[in-house]
């Protein structure tokens, strides 16, 4: 009798499918906020997306009551909420204005710029390998926006500002983590960002159709969706491989954008987004290795929590990584 194949094996092909799968829910999304951003203002859109967002975790509030959103760390919460508000804003705006392709290449700089702020806000000891793909990464953004060239458009700047909120937000979270339920972070996030989101709305208001309200409910399922395929994405297989696929969501955005739009990708922003996203798998790569020298050297198993929706929370600080690491 033929051996069974290793977990792992298994795991790995799990975690590419959830991936994958995550990726083509992020595209829908972004389609559908190009496509229903062009009749209703983007902040009004982007009021509904969060609305329409909190309504899954209603049913832990009421099961939780008010102890589950018992924290003692509101000013931080407020914090990511305003931070996330901000991105959600940028990033709608720009769907309104850019190529999808073009704003989604851009978003790809995402772990670039949250390994630039860990370093500068969280203390994590970042070193010249990490420090040059972060530049090359850099670079590639640049050619992808283009900001002395005569194809620049401020859609692309809105996308880059979209994503460096992203960065910011992501960096909140490491530290609410280390205290707060991921279902509590998420919560607080919709509580907040809701009402932030309402008040440019209504400056803009125009009553949205039920065919409008029918896109921004699929805007918010595939939203939601794909952040939970996300998740289990990372909890299934090892986030440096999986990761890998998640940038299968600039072709299946191009396909959609081309159908929908007859929107073309040009040469310059796939290039560019060549040299974002090699930046972002090296520095993934170099993540994984440190991480898992840091589990060896302290002994301690990983942290991927039982729920998962919860967003992994560690004691283990990277900062107690191996500091005198020359490849880190």
């Amino acid at each position: 009798m033929n051996a069974p194949q290793p977990n792992s094996d298994n795991a790995a092909l799990m975690g590419a499918l959830l991936m994958i799968s995550a990726a083509m829910c992020f595209a829908v999304m972004a389609v559908f906020i190009r496509y229903v951003t062009a009749d209703l203002h983007p902040f009004e859109a982007s009021f509904f997306r969060n609305l329409f967002g909190l309504l899954p975790m209603v049913p832990w509030m009421v099961r939780h009551g008010r102890s589950g959103l018992k924290t003692e760390r509101f000013k931080l919460h407020f914090l990511r909420g305003v931070l996330g508000f901000g991105a959600m804003s940028c990033i709608f705006t720009a769907l309104s204005l850019s190529p999808a392709a073009q704003v989604i290449a851009i978003n790809f700089t995402l772990p670039i710029l949250t390994t630039a702020l860990a370093a500068i806000v969280v203390r994590e000891t970042v070193r010249a390998r990490r420090w040059s793909a972060i530049a090359i990464g850099f670079v590639g953004a640049m050619i992808v926006i283009r900001p002395f060239g005569q194809s620049f458009e401020t859609g692309a700047i809105l996308a880059l500002g979209a994503t460096v909120f992203m960065a910011c937000a992501m960096t909140t979270v490491k530290m609410l983590s280390r205290t707060e339920s991921a279902n509590a972070i998420v919560t607080w996030m919709g509580l907040i960002m809701t009402p932030l989101s309402l008040i440019p709305a209504l400056i803009y208001w125009q009553g949205p159709s039920v065919w409008q309200l029918f896109i921004l409910l699929v805007i918010a399922v595939t939203g939601t969706a794909g952040q939970q395929l996300l998740v289990r994405a990372y909890r299934t297989a090892d986030q440096s491989y999986v990761m890998i696929f998640d940038f299968l969501r600039l072709p299946f955005v191009a396909i959609l954008a081309y159908i929908m739009f007859g929107e073309v990708v040009d040469f310059w922003t796939w290039a560019g987004a060549a040299l974002i996203i090699g930046s972002a798998l090296y520095i993934a790569r170099r993540e994984a290795v440190l991480a898992k020298k840091a589990r060896t050297q302290t002994r301690l198993p990983t942290t991927a929590p039982a729920d998962p929706q919860a967003i992994p929370a560690t004691k283990i600080d990277r900062a107690a990584g191996p500091k005198d690491d020359p490849d880190a």
